[in-house]
């Protein structure tokens, strides 16, 4: 992709235009037109189109788009057995596709403990997080006594009253007897008591692996509980691979229904292993699948398992693997992202001058680059400090000098500290940036005040530099590390207000259509599948969701509190709101009644989604 934003829409107005003789009246049509199985009219459209912004109604055959435009002229399409639905004066738009997220992982925030913060959760301290996490083992009490152990997600130091980590003697004191694990909101840390540490055998004895750490207690060797990111991935997931092909298959179930609840008919699995690429590849075969997904298994540990028929730019069963991901640093709200000047204020037991650290030396990072250049896969490169935004930047370019100019779409995740030199740089290399502009939200407060300092956090996600310059971006929630709630995604890149109420970075504000492109039409390109979705447009599928009101219309500020109605996949609904409050009222019956795994379980149960996720609406 060397083509800015200007160059790329002219040359998609070509395309679209020939595609605009579908809609035109039957008398300037060779051929009869068709009818139409289904009609949505009655509220307000948004096409994400800009040679057609405004449409009356929508025609749907076969799972696609076959008219849009003005009401009585789509009506043309009517038959007696057309479905005309009337959306009441809902606002409908182009199902949204998610740029970067982890299916997978939600899957198992939907079955955890809920250990957010608000508005997400209740745990704004520790003794909140340890109530939260027993109150979750006496509701899960078959879980815990299948499984034996204790697992919560999404605690966040940065708004704990304690301002610290929870240690093995805080897990201690939930239990002593089965493991307990708790994972940091951003993913690239988290917390083990006692006997999860003696199961993984992590001891005074264990070396910090490349690129982790194993944080001690004062003064000694003794690990305090607290694991930074290799060092708490590899027992992590040593720990998850022991609980079964059955339950790992309803782990990606309840990853993908929550994704469907926000508006989802393409959701990625943004750092796939070959585990959970065999999973999620064995509920697709079995038709468990309604929406699409998008994997891109782990480049350094599980490059195998790229490749055909499912390394593929078509779907089978709603399944495929979109090219590879790399990891080359890790979380600056945990502190471990890899910066060129030093954090504003360094993490208990580090220097001053303390920058995070890479995950990987030069020379090893250009050769995982050259791999995936060699092999033509799309690479996902998570990169949140600006040090490591140099190391992909060098990479690609040896790489592209090698190998040469191609349009590969390499995305750069996260782009947290991207300087404005190296926007330009990502656009004179083709690099997609995929900002985590819902950071300004979450963590702009912490960023200001104690991760960047004020003059670096303004300028955290700078979506308004790459729109200056012409470049298509995309937006993502990174889910589990956010809910996958595309509204508090799109009200975040318009209005970048923390959680109190300060603006970080007013020039890097966009206007809620651009917000809304780079969360739909966007993000297909960077999943190269602009030609089937992120618009209504006729030809393209039929994947819709609809909202109780238009975003492109009132106060900005309320964006994040629009409500999705309904998800519609190829002219399919598979999620209504209305239907499923209903659902969720009789599981929390059952729940009442001491029988709620009987109604809302597979093998592991879905209690815990509804009390994961509901408590933000």
């Amino acid at each position: 992709m060397k083509t800015s934003l200007l160059k790329w829409s002219l040359a998609t107005t070509l395309g679209m235009s020939l595609g605009m003789a579908a809609i035109l009246p039957h008398s300037a049509m060779a051929a009869p037109p068709q009818t139409a199985e289904a009609i949505y009219l009655g509220g307000t459209i948004v096409t994400v189109n800009e040679l057609q912004p405004q449409a009356e109604a929508i025609a749907v055959r076969g799972g696609r788009i076959i008219a849009v435009g003005y009401r009585d002229e789509v009506m043309k399409l009517k038959s007696t057995s057309t479905r005309v639905v009337d959306l009441g004066g809902k606002t409908l738009l182009p199902g949204f596709i998610d740029p970067h997220g982890h299916v997978f992982s939600v899957g198992i925030q939907a079955l955890s403990a809920n250990l957010l913060p608000k508005p997400d959760g209740a745990v704004n301290d520790i003794p909140a997080l340890q109530s939260t996490l027993k109150a979750w083992i006496q509701q899960n009490q078959a879980l815990t006594s299948k499984y034996k152990w204790i697992v919560g997600f999404g605690y966040d130091d940065a708004q704990l009253a304690e301002q610290r980590h929870p240690t093995r003697e805080d897990l201690d004191k939930v239990s002593s007897e089965l493991p307990v694990i708790v994972v940091h909101q951003s993913g690239h840390l988290g917390a083990m008591n006692s006997k999860a540490l003696e199961m993984v055998g992590i001891t005074a004895a264990t070396k910090d692996p490349q690129g982790g750490l194993i944080r001690r207690k004062a003064g000694s060797q003794e690990p305090n509980g607290v694991l930074e990111e290799t060092a708490f991935f590899g027992p992590l997931l040593s720990l998850i691979g022991k609980i079964g092909p059955d339950a790992n298959r309803s782990i990606f179930k309840a990853g993908a229904d929550l994704y469907k609840r926000f508006g989802y008919t393409t959701a990625q699995e943004g750092r796939a292993s070959a585990g959970s690429v065999a999973t999620m590849s064995a509920v697709a075969k079995a038709g468990g699948l309604d929406i699409d997904v998008v994997a891109y298994p782990d480049i350094v540990s599980d490059p195998q398992t790229i490749k055909a028929p499912l390394l593929s730019r078509q779907y089978s069963g709603h399944f495929r693997i979109g090219g590879a991901k790399i990891s080359l640093d890790g979380s600056p709200q945990g502190k471990t992202a890899w910066l060129t000047k030093p954090y504003f204020k360094a993490p208990d037991g580090q220097p001053a001058d303390y920058r995070g650290y890479a995950q990987f030396k030069d020379e090893q990072a250009n050769a995982y680059v050259d791999l995936a250049f060699k092999n033509g896969w799309q690479l996902l490169a998570h990169v949140n400090g600006d040090a490591a935004i140099d190391q992909l930047i060098a990479a690609v370019k040896l790489a592209e000098k090698k190998y040469g100019m191609a349009d590969r779409r390499t995305v750069a995740i996260h782009g947290q500290t991207t300087r404005l030199d190296q926007v330009e740089a990502f656009k004179a290399l083709g690099i997609i940036p995929s900002f985590f502009a819902m950071h300004t939200f979450y963590w702009g407060d912490w960023h200001r005040d104690s991760v960047l300092g004020p003059e670096r956090a303004a300028n955290i996600s700078p979506t308004g530099w790459a729109l200056e310059r012409g470049m298509i971006f995309t937006s993502h929630h990174d889910a589990p590390v956010a809910m996958p709630d595309p509204m508090r995604v799109i009200s975040s890149t318009v209005n970048r207000v923390t959680r109190t109420g300060k603006v970080l970075g007013p020039e890097q504000r966009v206007s809620p259509l651009t917000a809304i492109k780079a969360h739909t039409l966007w993000s297909a390109y960077q999943h190269f599948e602009e030609k089937t979705k992120g618009s209504l447009e006729v030809g393209k599928l039929a994947d819709f969701v609809v909202l109780d009101r238009n975003p492109l219309a009132g106060d900005p500020l309320t964006i994040s509190d629009i409500k999705v109605m309904e998800t519609i996949k190829e002219g399919k609904t598979v999620y209504r709101r209305e239907t499923a409050a209903k659902k969720a009222a009789n599981t929390q019956s059952c729940a009442d009644s001491g029988a709620c795994f009987l109604i809302a379980s597979r093998v592991l149960g879905l209690a815990g989604v509804v009390h994961s996720h509901d408590s933000h609406k």
